[in-house]
């Protein structure tokens, strides 16, 4: 067997644990920014507009830096304020609030789908606004937004790889601590690029497949 192959079979097992972990933290991180891009959609429009601006100037910021930074921020902010916590939920904390941020602009966007006439059949019925937005507006919402909310998650996979910059050993991280120990980043960086595309174009392939449903559902 060539050396090279034979250094990308061996790095292999190792990788595939920090592949987990990248996959462990972006779940999380989704799972978490799901909930927080739909409060952030729900308080865009709110009454109050102190709540709309800060809302506003929340996602702008979110949206307008790096992930690193943020990442950064949380990791060293957070401690200051008397928060002990874990790196691993410092990491998912970065990830999420940031996703939240995009999955609010999503969300925005698919209300303008949203026929107006169901609403204004809501408000004439005097339904509650949270039971309108549990019952009508967001299972519509979700439904219409699951394409674009699966690219999300590859780039927050994708971005999961700046953890290594807070000691997360995840893909990224368990990449530059085998280069240090084989002297062969060539054949490492390879197969961490393997990871991350495999990974990425399962989730293309699940983001075709949603596609095509959500097409059947605005058929219907």
């Amino acid at each position: 067997m060539p050396t090279a192959i034979k250094v990308m079979v061996d790095a292999a097992p190792w990788l595939l644990q920090g592949a987990v972990m990248t996959l462990e933290t972006s779940l999380l991180a989704i799972a978490l920014g799901l909930p927080v891009g739909i409060a952030l959609a729900v308080a865009q429009r709110a009454r109050l507009r102190m709540l709309r601006g800060f809302v506003s100037v929340y996602i702008s910021f979110a949206r307008g830096t790096p992930l690193f930074i943020q990442i950064m921020l949380v990791f060293f902010v957070l401690p200051s304020l008397g928060f002990d916590i874990p790196r691993f939920c410092a990491g998912v904390i970065a990830l999420s609030l940031n996703s939240g941020a995009y999955i609010a602009e999503m969300i925005r966007g698919g209300l303008t789908a949203i026929p107006k006439g169901q609403v204004e059949a809501a408000r004439a019925l005097s339904m509650p606004r949270s039971l309108m937005w549990r019952h009508i507006i967001l299972p519509q919402v979700l439904a219409l937004i699951l394409p674009p909310l699966t690219v999300e998650f590859t780039g927050l996979l994708k971005g999961s790889a700046l953890l290594a910059v807070i000691g997360i050993v995840e893909l990224t991280r368990t990449g530059q601590q085998m280069v240090a120990a084989t002297f062969k980043p060539l054949e490492i960086w390879l197969m961490v690029g393997i990871f991350y595309f495999v990974m990425c174009y399962a989730l293309a392939a699940l983001t075709r497949y949603l596609e095509r449903t959500t097409q059947v559902y605005r058929a219907v």
